[in-house]
């Protein structure tokens, strides 16, 4: 006899903050029922490269602008620079990134700002790991610039800068990542206030790792 299973639909939040939380655990879950035997993952090493396109949101904080939630669409391109290194389980490879924002939205009570970014300076560890999981954890920095004073009252021009945790989940050609991300947002004193912006936000993104090119002896 075969059962059948009932997928029941999730309540609708009060808030667009839980509801971003919610959805969480069902991402993972569908991420997680991908094949688990690959006949190799691509995966990162000494010498490769990643391409990914990624996606992220969240809301504020407390130590800044209150009311606030941020929305950006990007992509990633980086470099594996090392083999691995380091003891037990902080062993891993270093990458150096660089990220392209076309799209970066600031939901400010007096208004929606819209903003291009670009992230000049990613340093990534990807930890040495088995299997098809592959935990990271990456610092980065760059610059912003938008149609409306963020936060309002204050300047067009801001810095932007983040530290994430996350995972690849790791399958035959490709890769999707799942990340929590603590984004601080301010003009560094170009513009008086500035009071600046703290998010945490979720990050999902698609990419691939490519090998580092063979090159054949004479």
């Amino acid at each position: 006899m075969v059962g059948q299973v009932n997928l029941n639909p999730m309540s609708s939040p009060d808030s667009r903050t839980t509801n971003f939380f919610r959805l969480l655990p069902v991402l993972v879950f569908a991420t997680l029922l991908a094949p688990l035997s690959f006949a190799q993952e691509a995966r990162p090493e000494e010498g490769g490269h990643e391409v990914q396109l990624w996606t992220g949101g969240g809301y504020t904080v407390p130590g800044g602008t209150k009311d606030t939630g941020i929305w950006n669409l990007g992509l990633r391109y980086g470099w594996i620079l090392t083999s691995p290194h380091g003891p037990g389980f902080l062993k891993g490879r270093f990458e150096y990134a660089v990220d392209a924002v076309p799209m970066f939205l600031i939901f400010q009570p007096a208004n929606t700002s819209y903003g291009v970014a670009l992230d000049p300076i990613t340093l990534k560890w990807n930890f040495a790991a088995r299997g098809h999981i592959a935990p990271f954890m990456e610092l980065n920095g760059g610059v912003l610039f938008t149609n409306h004073n963020v936060p309002t009252g204050t300047n067009t021009v801001n810095f932007a800068s983040s530290l994430a945790l996350g995972t690849h989940i790791l399958q035959q050609k490709y890769n999707w990542s799942i990340e929590a991300r603590y984004m601080h947002i301010s003009n560094a004193g170009l513009a008086v206030p500035n009071p600046g912006i703290n998010t945490v936000q979720v990050r999902l993104g698609i990419g691939r790792f490519f090998p580092a090119r063979s090159h054949s002896k004479n």
